[in-house]
């Protein structure tokens, strides 16, 4: 592939990744709840790597054809986020100095929770399913599914570096201000519960 069709991708790739979103509230939660942010970052990066193998193989485009299965994607995608949403509101966070120690959550379930965020999440199934093969080069050497997979490795180490730094960041800023660290939970919670409501009732609508 082209170097310049790389970066041309990898910009517009970046300014996606720069929007708060489901990911965003997340990583912020995971910042504030827990010593590192390390196994919820790697779990939303193996959502990005599942799409990507997804759309690599060409599954996505079936899936994108079946309105059927498509809305059940959105619907379990949304209540997922909806569910998240809930429990970080009825269990807002805190620094560790700034309040009792929280039961550890193990990093299994940690990742298992961001692989569920980023992986049943249509926004980024049908940003992968329209962006990655505007990218590509019939014409090109490399087949068109290495082509894609190369594109989605660039996506999600832009993922990794932003929201390693919004988990991080929130748990830096946020560690001697635990009133702002409960508000920040809230807005984060609420934004989760947000999205799903707005991606179920888009999907319902359209």
């Amino acid at each position: 592939m082209a170097i310049g069709t790389v970066a041309a991708f990898w910009a517009v790739s970046f300014l996606f990744v720069l929007t708060p979103g489901a990911d965003w509230a997340y990583a912020i939660a995971a910042g504030l709840r827990h010593r590192t942010v390390v196994p919820a970052i790697g779990g939303l990066l193996s959502g990005h790597l599942v799409m990507t193998a997804v759309v690599a193989a060409g599954v996505a485009a079936l899936v994108s054809r079946s309105p059927l299965v498509l809305t059940a994607l959105t619907g379990v995608g949304a209540a997922y986020l909806v569910w998240l949403g809930i429990t970080t509101l009825a269990k807002p966070s805190a620094p560790p100095q700034a309040g009792p120690e929280q039961a550890p959550e193990s990093w299994v379930r940690q990742a298992v929770k961001g692989l569920g965020i980023s992986g049943l999440n249509p926004k980024v199934f049908l940003l992968f399913l329209a962006l990655l093969p505007q990218f590509t080069d019939a014409g090109a050497r490399w087949p068109l599914a290495l082509q894609i997979v190369l594109l989605g490795l660039v996506h999600t180490a832009s993922c990794a570096v932003i929201y390693t730094g919004v988990g991080a960041g929130a748990r830096v800023v946020l560690r001697t201000r635990p009133a702002a660290a409960r508000v920040v939970t809230w807005v984060s919670g609420a934004a989760m519960i947000g999205i799903g409501a707005v991606l179920l009732v888009e999907r319902v609508v359209g």
